[in-house]
């Protein structure tokens, strides 16, 4: 018998996507343009190849799950100059666990954070609307009520999670905060990230932070959840942080990256992923530890996407909804009705992007329901093309 909460869980945004044009055909004189999926076409650095080779002999072994300690190292060093934490603040073997991706951590941390009651109740997991949909699904299979928290203009695209009913709260076992968001490219201050913090500590709940996209802005480098616990109380309880080279480093096939933070919880971590069996083999470890050393790759992939806003604030910034977003490599545009937008221009167009709504909460009125998503993941001259093919199809 199948788990009956499988059954809760609904389509994929990309799967949804693909019903909706099912009976649309993009026009025969254009190449289709596919701007509906974050995955990252930037080149990734050589060197890459060259560690998976160099380490090839390690595909014959058993990965440990705690990975290995240059990786951890490398890690460790790296969080500490990203975001100019004490040098005693990271433990490179208590605070640091390799993944296969964010993803599968994202995931596997409701497994790990939602007992069987709260309260005596049923526990929730809060969860921004819009959401990356892992967190949902994450949460109806550890068994949580999950309770979408509306990220709006009005909030600046980050949840308020203090609006919240108080049973809905003083249940919550894990609440996952995304910065810079996905879709909208919101950037939580130090400041928020603090209040965020010490709710998770009042209300004795795991604030898991999804910063995949840290490594990806216009402006002043985003602050991280373990930069706010540093520059606060120096204590991580009750917080854990999640980075990906999928977005930073452009491999998202390599599906490499790491947690980081409360002690307790990375050991708790491992342990669960001894039974799930995420460890990273050898090679990817290897080529994954090069990564987090190296800034050039980092610097001009961030240029690359600094001058496709700037092409798209050029193109499209006329539209009266239209804004620059402080991270990430979205363009979460405001159109009316997202799904009718999504349609027309895969016709007219040939132009693919995802209908806010499929990002959002279903029924009611989701607060994606306007929206359009739009990645700029293509090379330079991909991505002007097809805003310029937008431009003339999109309603103001």
């Amino acid at each position: 018998m199948i788990n009956d909460r499988l059954a809760l869980l609904r389509d994929y945004p990309f799967r949804r996507l693909n019903g909706l044009l099912k009976d649309v055909e993009p026009p025969r004189d254009v190449e289709p343009l596919v701007m509906s999926i974050g995955e990252p076409q930037h080149p990734y650095p050589d060197f890459v190849t060259e560690q998976l080779t160099k380490h090839a002999g390690l595909w014959s072994k058993y990965p440990p799950t705690n990975g290995t300690s240059e990786f951890r190292t490398a890690v460790k060093d790296w969080i500490t100059r990203r975001y100019s934490l004490p040098p005693d603040i990271i433990e490179a073997d208590r605070h640091v666990l390799p993944v296969a991706g964010t993803r599968e951590a994202l995931f596997a941390v409701a497994l790990l954070a939602v007992p069987t009651t709260k309260q005596r109740m049923r526990p929730t997991v809060l969860i921004p609307d819009p959401f990356y949909q892992i967190y949902s699904g994450a949460a109806i299979m550890a068994g949580a009520e999950p309770v979408y928290v509306p990220t709006t203009e009005e909030t600046g695209f980050l949840p308020d999670f203090l609006a919240l009913p108080a049973d809905q709260l003083e249940r919550a076992a894990l609440a996952y905060l995304c910065s810079p968001s996905n879709p909208q490219g919101a950037v939580a201050s130090l400041n928020q990230l603090k209040a965020y913090v010490r709710l998770a500590r009042d209300l004795d709940f795991i604030l898991a932070t999804d910063e995949c996209y840290c490594e990806i802005y216009c402006g002043a480098p985003p602050p991280g959840i373990i930069e706010a616990c540093a520059t606060d109380d120096g204590h991580l309880r009750n917080v854990i942080a999640f980075h990906s080279l999928s977005k930073r480093s452009n491999v998202p096939g390599l599906r490499s990256g790491f947690v980081v933070g409360d002690s307790d919880l990375i050991m708790d971590f491992a342990r669960l992923r001894q039974y799930t069996g995420g460890a990273s083999p050898g090679p990817i470890l290897a080529a994954a530890t090069s990564l987090w050393k190296d800034e050039a790759h980092v610097k001009a992939n961030r240029a690359l996407y600094r001058d496709k806003f700037s092409d798209a604030e050029k193109i499209i910034g006329s539209h009266p909804h239209f804004y620059r977003p402080d991270g990430g490599f979205y363009l979460w545009l405001k159109v009316g009705d997202g799904e009718e937008t999504a349609r027309r221009l895969w016709a007219s167009a040939g132009v693919k992007v995802m209908p806010g709504a499929y990002l959002s909460r279903e029924g009611g009125n989701p607060p994606g329901a306007a929206y359009i998503r739009l990645a700029l993941v293509h090379d330079r001259s991909k991505t002007t093309e097809a805003l310029t093919r937008l431009a003339t199809h999109i309603q103001e």
